[in-house]
């Protein structure tokens, strides 16, 4: 007997043996938040590039390492530093050459800064969002605290849901997830609206969010 068991039948023996409890069936059937398309690459790929751009994510598709830098360069302009997670967890090669050469600093965690620069733990191909977990090297401001966020996604990194996502981490023993101090599910840039209905970018966090989309 289980809990659930046990619970209904202490409720019985108070009230009495003659009022009959009905038998509830537990449901059997799941249905994802987002009904679920062809799960093949190609078309989680197409998924969630539509779905982060309806989310008004600027999305730049590159081939390359040396792309992906051309576009992070591009977006931080004259800007002499960025809000950055420790590179090892940024997954461009030779992007801290090319900012050192570019004579951009990596600062942690500054209120001045104008563009923060993280990777990325998974995107979910239902909603066009990316998850991201903070801890040691990945600061939890470089995607908050910047009006603008840039981060980088590889294209092994799409799921299809956020369901799957979850289901991935619990398969592999949650230890990921404990090994971080925050996890937040960003869908496009900061947005709200006050009772008029009158939507604000980047009240609460950036106005602009840039994925830098490279294919593995």
């Amino acid at each position: 007997m289980n809990s659930r068991e046990q619970i209904l039948d202490k409720l019985r023996n108070r009230i009495g043996a003659g009022l009959p409890f009905p038998t509830v069936s537990p449901l059997i059937t799941y249905r994802p938040m987002v009904p679920r398309n062809e799960a093949t690459p190609a078309a989680l790929l197409a998924q969630f590039v539509a779905e982060a751009q309806k989310a008004a994510c600027v999305v730049h598709q590159v081939e390359t390492a040396a792309a992906a830098i051309a576009v992070v360069l591009q977006i931080v302009g004259e800007d002499t530093a960025v809000s950055s997670w420790d590179l090892a967890h940024i997954p461009i090669p030779g992007l801290a050459e090319a900012l050192h050469n570019a004579g951009i600093a990596r600062v942690g965690q500054d209120a001045s800064v104008r563009v923060g620069l993280t990777g990325i733990d998974a995107a979910l191909a239902a909603t066009g969002s990316i998850v991201v977990m903070s801890g040691n090297g990945r600061f939890r401001a470089a995607s908050l605290l910047p009006p603008v966020h840039i981060a980088v996604v590889t294209t092994s990194q799409i799921m299809p849901d956020l369901e799957s996502w979850w289901a991935a981490q619990k398969a592999a023993g949650l230890q990921r997830t404990r090994q971080h101090s925050n996890i937040v599910v960003i869908t496009g840039p900061s947005r709200t609206a006050d009772i008029a209905m009158q939507l604000v970018m980047g009240m609460h966090g950036p106005r602009e969010l840039h994925l830098v989309l490279l294919q593995e």
